[in-house]
Formats: structure tokens, sequence, C-alpha cells
């Protein structure tokens, strides 16, 4: 469609992103970092309205909104970078338009809306691909685009009780728990990124784009296929484990020097708990078997323990990694952030602007050839490339962008509260 040099693996691939919350905005932002042209699609209130801040501690750097709130969202700025920022109000007929010129000079849409939402504005698959038969179009509803719970409402924390992994958690059957980040949408965005490099490769060799259907409900059961194939042959539900392996023993969280301090160590064989006894200087013997060891686990533990508490956390992690004992501290945010392993791989990234400190935002997992992606840009303003998307992708004057703007079509600013409450009434 485009020619362009080829500086990263998906350089050259235009995706329109509909997206919002997480598992979307993480799917397309893997894409922008391998290079491909997002064009973020929002509505003007999607940020929230002008004269409304959002009160969440950590939302803003600093904790502080100032004037442009709606460009300093943390979360925002974290999932949306290396995307162009276009806001477009698509349930007007010239912004439909608009939406379709783009899809014809687009390989991807992708959206994570309800699974009727594009249907009811007139912009389901069918019509997407009468305007582009090779669109690669990703519909990403919490419980798919069909069935009969397709039509709930879906929130990753509500989502992840259902794919039966609450269950699976916690210390008990009495006291379950989430893993209080709404798994689900982390699972759906990088499988979401995978199906859509798998699609656009696809059609290389065929020519055809095609619907893809990804609900966050099914991504996650697709990480527990071996718990589901043991409760059909047992017949029961998977045993409650918390820190614990159902395999080996000793495994769990260990308290370390310090308030709150912990540690991770697991010993997945006979060897390496030799390794963890000579290390510790703890009794040993009785526990020669991985079969004793599981018939003692709150012994161990409590041995274990006894000698953990006295240690850095750091300092016995490179201990036991020394002698091949998988081990490692639990590491809080500032943890991570000032750790010797991440800051020498240069993870973290700094991006800022004009209305957002320059601050440490996660990286790329990926390095190419021994290298990471650079020339990362900021998370867009809203609607800040809506004059070049139009002007160098559709070929629109400045009088014609002018006037959409008029109009209400495009936008950068938000509505206030009253321009909102106008609307309504309208």
């Amino acid at each position: 469609m485009r020619v362009a040099t080829m500086d990263k693996p998906l350089t050259g691939i235009r995706i329109i992103d509909l997206t919002h919350v997480w598992a979307g905005p993480l799917g397309t932002r893997i894409l922008g970092d391998l290079g491909a042209e997002v064009l973020k699609i929002e509505t003007d209130t999607a940020r929230g309205l002008r004269d409304m801040r959002i009160p969440t501690p950590g939302m803003y750097p600093g904790g502080d909104p100032k004037d442009e709130h709606w460009n300093r969202h943390g979360e925002f700025n974290k999932l949306n970078r290396n995307k162009k920022g276009l806001s477009i109000n698509l349930k007007t007929d010239e912004g439909k338009s608009i939406f379709l010129a783009l899809v014809e000079q687009s390989d991807v849409v992708i959206e994570n809306f309800s699974a009727t939402a594009m249907d009811r504005l007139g912009l389901g698959y069918q019509s997407l691909r009468d305007a582009n038969p090779n669109i690669i179009y990703v519909a990403m509803p919490g419980f798919g685009t069909a069935g009969p719970d397709s039509d709930f409402v879906a929130f990753g924390p509500s989502v992840e009780p259902m794919t039966g992994l609450t269950a699976m958690m916690g210390y008990s059957e009495e006291e379950q728990h989430t893993t209080a980040m709404g798994l689900p949408d982390a699972v759906a965005g990088v499988t979401a990124a995978a199906a859509v490099v798998t699609a656009i490769a696809q059609r290389k060799e065929t020519g055809q784009g095609q619907h893809l259907d990804l609900p966050l409900h099914e991504g996650t059961i697709n990480l527990l296929g071996e718990k589901y194939i043991e409760a059909q042959l047992t017949g029961s539900r998977p045993a409650v484990l918390a820190n614990r392996s159902a395999s080996f023993s000793p495994q769990g969280i260990y308290p370390c020097k310090g308030d709150d301090e912990w540690i991770a160590i697991s010993c997945p064989d006979d060897s390496t708990w030799a390794s963890l006894v000579s290390i510790l200087a703890i009794e040993g013997d009785q526990y020669p078997t991985m079969a004793a060891r599981q018939q003692h686990h709150d012994q161990l533990d409590e041995l274990i323990g006894s000698f953990t508490r006295q240690c850095d956390k750091h300092e016995l992690m490179v201990r036991l990694q020394e002698a091949s004992v998988p081990a490692g501290a639990v590491q809080k945010a500032p943890d991570v952030l000032s750790d010797p392993h991440v800051l020498d791989r240069d993870y973290f990234v700094e991006m800022g602007g004009e209305h957002i400190e320059r601050v440490p935002y996660p990286g790329s997992p990926v390095k190419f050839d021994g290298q990471r992606a650079t020339n990362w840009q900021r998370a867009p303003k809203l609607g800040e490339h809506n004059e070049e998307v139009l002007r160098d992708v559709l070929g629109m004057t400045d009088t014609e962008i002018s006037r959409l703007r008029d109009d209400g079509v495009i936008a950068n600013l938000p509505p206030t509260i009253e321009d909102s409450r106008r609307r309504s009434k309208n």
C-alpha cells in the first residue's frame, strides 16, 4: 500500500485504533512500538470533561492535574505512546465518512467496544470491508461477538473470576483472591498484538483481510489449559495452593529483614534442595525426597523462614542464585525502577512533553539483533494530529479541516460540563 523504509518490523503498516481502557491500547502500543503507524481515534469526551478533574491517586504525574488534565493521565500516556491522536465524532455523517476514508488507506482496524457497538454506528465489519476488502478487523469485546454472554458488560476484574482463575488463587477455598490488576486485559492486549501480526503475515500469502474475534474471557481461559484437563480427569476443582506448588517443595514467599520485605524460593528437585540446605544451614537430612518434602511443607516453611528473616532480600537472592537455587526478591515498584539489572538493559524509556513531565515508562521487552526500538514518541494530546492526518493521508485542505472543526466533527479540546449538558438536551 505504501513504500517505507524498514527500520522496524511493522514499518509501513497503518492501524486505526478505536480502543480504550487497557486491553486494546496495550495491544496497539505493542504494534506501534514495532513500527506500525497507529492512528488513535477517540471522542472529545474520552479523557474526561475539560472542567472535571479525576481525583484518582497517582492519576497525574506528581499528583498535579494542572491545566490540561485530560492530556496528563498517567495510564493514558503509558499505553498510547507511538500513536497519532485524532478526535473525530463518529456519530456524525462527516465523521463516519472520514473514518471510512481512513479505513481505505489502512491495514488494520482494532476496537474493544461492546459486541454490537460498531454495527449500531453503521461501521461494522461489513461496512469496513466494503470500504477496504483487504482490511483486517479486530474486535475485542469481553465475551466475543456471539454467544449467550456476548452482551455482558466486561471489565477485567469481573471477567477474571469467570475464567476460573480466581477459584485457583488465594490461601483457602473460603478466601479467594483476584490478581488485583485485571489480568484478562493484559492477556488480551498481548494476544491481540500477536493476532494482528499473524493476520498481516497471512494476508501477504492470501491477499485477503479477515475478521478477528478476540474476547478477554477466552484469552485468559487459554492460560489455564492444564487446569481444565485436570478437572476433566479428576472430576474436581484444582486445589487452592497459595504460593506453593502441586509438583515440588519447598516453594513459597519467605520473610526477610526489614518491614514487609520478602523473597520467593523454589526447589524443583533434590539437587536444588541440597544447595538450599547448605546455604541456609538448616537440617535437611530428614527430608531426602520430594515426597517427604511435600508432606512436610509447613515445617519446611518454618525452617526456611527462621533463616530468611535475618537476611537482606537482595543479598540472599544473589547467594541463592549463585548456587543455582531459583530465588527472586519480592520487589515493589520503586525497587524495579532502580533495579541495576533493569537499568543496565535500558528497559525504561523517558518520555514527556510541554504538557507532561518526562518520567520513565515501561519499554519494550523485545530486542531485535540486540537493540531495542528507539525514537519513540510520547502519547498524543487529544486530537493532536487531526490536521496532519487529514491533510497528509486524505488530502484535505486547511479550509476543509477548519470547517470540520467549526462543525464539531473534529476537536482538540474536551467539552465543558455545560457543553456536555447542552449536547444531551439536543
